[in-house]
């Protein structure tokens, strides 16, 4: 069963799909010419909605599972938050890399991309690790 702190982050993930949800409205809006965008802005308004959506769900996942990990406490953390600060991280800099009226490349911003890029490598790595041990030790 998830601990209280995980479950409350699991309620917390599920209503911020709401937000995806309404993301996906606005990319409805692109896509149709209702809302002005570049094909820069129109890659990366995709980008940063896919990954959104697909980094919410799989933190849900590693957080049911994570009570059956072999992890101490600062491990734990990195385990239950890795995902979750890249699924708010990696949209952050697609999104915001590209404001603007026309712009032709990434803004610095793009720079979120990769910290969240490097936030979900240590969250998967520790949380597989993790759930591998505590695999092994309940053989």
């Amino acid at each position: 069963m998830p601990s209280p702190i995980d479950l409350i982050l699991i309620g917390a993930l599920l209503l911020a799909l709401v937000t995806v949800e309404s993301g996906g409205w606005f990319l409805t809006r692109v896509v149709r010419g209702l809302a002005p965008a570049n094909p820069l802005q129109q890659s990366f308004f995709r980008a940063g909605h896919a990954h959104a959506a697909v980094l919410i769900v799989l933190s849900v996942a590693i957080l049911a599972v994570l009570p059956s990990a072999a992890l101490a406490d600062g491990w734990l953390w990195v385990a239950r938050l890795g995902v979750p600060v890249a699924a708010i991280l990696m949209p952050a800099g697609f999104f915001l890399s590209v404001l603007g009226r026309d712009p032709q490349a990434p803004g610095r911003a793009i720079l979120l991309l990769w910290i969240g890029a490097a936030s979900l490598a240590a969250g998967l790595v520790t949380a597989g690790v993790g759930i591998i041990a505590g695999g092994v030790q309940a053989l």
